[in-house]
């Protein structure tokens, strides 16, 4: 079975997808950028084989920047561990290649592409004791080829989502063929192994263990090195509502109840973080806000020193984590369109979250509804009740505020668990 998936996904599908990338790439920046990046990849590997020596090579990949955000604690734990291993990491999008910058990261590439010579090559120059994937991006060959080279793989922060199509029939054959070589994974949270036990049965099965999200842990140490001066008590805060990574989609929903709370309290104030800060974007806002009879101020520059006005206009990019310690309520766009955006780092931050309906696919999201620290919105009605309550009951919000943040303190401790699942598994 697993012979016959191989020909159809190295005869077939691979090659659909290379040929619907290869025309994407005329219309979309981002998968131009990463294919050509791609095409280097042999090059940066050759070189970094040059630095070779009888250390342990670790392989990390991660599809872009959110979840190299998850490996980021793993990997400094597992270079605090073994000092002079070499840690490759790999990422699928511009975002992740282009944005982080970490010491413990010996070679930064795309990830090469999945063809069977292609990954062979790398696997070659490399020469990794592990491979380790965060969450989901998985790529068929490079788990096959490197089962057949007895290099061990890992998947750490697994979440199968309900009603995933990996379950469904003739998907799940497929997805068992290639998860079955994995020699561990470990899965966010009961949930998420239960899901994956219907799919990797057998003596051969890879090791399954629940160890939680490192993710919890980077936005605890994030906000450690930034709040060490910024204890506010959040009822001391000035009533800023946080609107973090709105998409074009988040604002037909979004804008008009904002625009009501804020005529409805005096004391209440806006930060808009569009979650691509460029003109035609800031310039909607200002457009829409200013109709409404709002001030409003562009921020312009890395800081976190807010100007007063009824809305500030965050046209920069890099500060939105810190942001939130200057708030009082968070909405995290993304919901109505991709999925939502990162709802951990306002919690930390003692915020109650607001966020869409495309929440599913981050644990942390279904921990806040459950607590009471988040609320999932739908409508323009849903935003504003929510709001009224958190902004007029004191009691309410505090109750929320603390929920927020006891979900992140809750969930500590993952990335050691998997630091040490890797070295012992």
């Amino acid at each position: 079975m697993r012979l016959l998936f191989q020909l159809l996904y190295n005869l077939i599908l691979f090659p659909v997808l290379m040929i619907l990338t290869v025309f994407s790439m005329v219309f979309n920046k981002k998968i131009r950028e990463g294919f050509l990046g791609r095409l280097k990849t042999i090059s940066t590997l050759k070189e970094f084989n040059k630095t070779l020596n009888q250390s342990d090579t670790y392989w990390f990949h991660a599809a872009s920047f959110g979840e190299y955000e998850q490996i980021r604690p793993v990997l400094a734990g597992l270079k605090e561990v073994e000092p002079h291993a070499k840690m490759v990491v790999s990422f699928f999008s511009p975002s992740g290649y282009n944005n982080v910058h970490d010491d413990h990261i010996d070679c930064k590439i795309y990830l090469p592409f999945d063809f069977l010579w292609t990954i062979r090559k790398a696997l070659k120059l490399v020469r990794p004791k592990k491979i380790i994937f965060a969450a989901y991006d998985i790529w068929p060959n490079l788990i096959w080829i490197a089962q057949k080279r007895r290099i061990h793989t890992t998947l750490f922060a697994a979440r199968f989502m309900k009603g995933t199509k990996k379950l469904y029939p003739v998907f799940r054959n497929f997805y068992q063929c290639v998860y079955d070589c994995f020699r561990a994974i470990y899965t966010v949270d009961k949930v998420d192994y239960l899901q994956v036990q219907k799919l990797v049965k057998g003596k051969n099965s890879p090791i399954l263990r629940v160890l939680g999200n490192p993710r919890y842990d980077q936005v605890k140490e994030k906000a450690d090195a930034f709040t060490v001066s910024h204890t506010q008590w959040v009822l001391d805060r000035e009533k800023r509502l946080i609107a973090g990574s709105v998409h074009l989609e988040d604002e037909p929903i979004v804008m008009e109840p904002f625009a009501g709370i804020l005529q409805k309290y005096d004391d209440v104030s806006l930060v808009w973080v569009p979650h691509e800060p460029n003109e035609k974007n800031s310039s909607r806002a200002e457009s829409f806000f200013n109709e409404k009879g709002l001030s409003t101020v562009r921020l312009g520059k890395k800081t976190v020193n807010l100007p007063h006005a009824k809305v500030v206009i965050v046209d920069v990019v890099g500060i939105l984590s810190r942001l939130y310690w200057y708030g009082h309520i968070a909405y995290i766009g993304g919901g109505f369109s991709t999925g939502v955006h990162n709802t951990m780092e306002p919690a930390i931050a003692r915020l109650p979250v607001l966020f869409g309906p495309r929440n599913e696919q981050f644990h942390a999201t279904g921990e806040l509804i459950k607590t009471g620290g988040g609320f999932e919105v739908r409508t323009s009605d849903d935003i504003h009740a929510i709001l009224d309550k958190l902004f007029s009951n004191p009691e309410y919000f505090l109750k929320s505020s603390f929920a927020a943040t006891n979900v992140i303190h809750d969930n500590l401790g993952s990335a050691t668990r998997v630091v040490r699942g890797i070295i012992r598994d």
